[in-house]
């Protein structure tokens, strides 16, 4: 079964994700290895990457190769489409917040900036872990989308507003495995 069909338009191609991916990667690994040259004398610096399951694994895999500098990799799942919904129902937290985060220079890497709940519920909670620094990264973000303040300092694209799949993205489980991000066929 072809996947090609399901698909309305293809609105960032493979070769333009890999693309950003390393651009990304780049800029992160620099900005992070200039936080940990400023860590106070006597602390252990720490860089960990907190990805967002299960939407971000795609983009978390090939961004951190990207990004050569000593880290650590924690998930956190966390439902806010669940099945067939195309329209956040609002964040659900499927596992705990990863331990050890005080004084660490974390990055929180999702998938897609949409209403915005997720990143904001993840962010508070990761700033009662009183981090050295916490920067967050998504792949994709619908500007003027978000109903909640949320800071990105890293965005691979910008989209139009329409609900998407494919590089890690799903609709009830399917599509994730598409190499480039289309619009599903409705």
């Amino acid at each position: 079964m072809a996947l090609a069909n399901d698909f309305a338009t293809t609105l960032v191609e493979k070769d333009r994700i890999a693309q950003r991916v390393h651009e990304l990667g780049v800029q992160i690994a620099k900005d992070l290895q200039r936080s940990v040259a400023a860590t106070p004398a006597g602390q252990e610096p720490h860089i960990v990457i907190i990805a967002v399951m299960t939407g971000a694994m795609v983009f978390v895999a090939d961004l951190i190769r990207e990004m050569p500098i000593k880290l650590r990799i924690e998930l956190v799942a966390v439902s806010s489409y669940p099945g067939t919904s195309v329209e956040s129902k609002g964040v659900k937290m499927k596992s705990a917040l990863p331990d050890k985060l005080a004084n660490s220079h974390v990055l929180l890497i999702d998938d897609i900036l949409d209403s915005g709940q997720t990143l904001h519920t993840l962010i508070d909670l990761i700033n009662k872990e009183k981090p050295a620094s916490l920067r967050t990264c998504v792949l994709l973000r619908k500007p003027g989308k978000a109903k909640l303040p949320v800071k990105v300092e890293y965005v691979g694209f910008d989209i139009p507003d329409e609900f998407v799949v494919g590089y890690g993205l799903d609709y009830d489980g399917l599509y994730r495995n598409h190499p480039a991000i289309a619009v599903l066929r409705t």
